[in-house]
């Protein structure tokens, strides 16, 4: 959220386009999705309360209260939680 921010505060001074914008956003979405596919070998399981849900534009945003986070090492739980999913091979496209 703090790189959008960021890079729409640029485009709005124009300091930056708005496609190079978007490049810079395209590549971040990426070089995430890389790193989690190739380095990430835990698995996390979700447990919380449902209070919202919504999907637009081939994105999933849900909203959980009083969710815990739990894998094999740790366990924690956070009063709210946003979760935005989308399909990693429309990065791609």
């Amino acid at each position: 959220m703090c790189l959008t921010e960021t890079l729409d505060e640029m485009v709005q001074n124009g300091t930056l386009s708005p496609e190079l914008a978007i490049q810079v956003l395209v590549q971040f979405d990426k070089s995430m999705t890389d790193a989690l596919e190739k380095q990430v070998k835990s698995k996390v399981t979700i447990k919380g309360h449902l209070h919202t849900y919504r999907f637009c534009d081939n994105v999933w945003t849900f909203i959980l209260q009083n969710a815990t986070f739990k894998n094999e090492e740790f366990e924690d739980t956070v009063s709210r939680v946003k979760i935005v999913a989308c399909d990693s091979k429309l990065l791609t496209q």
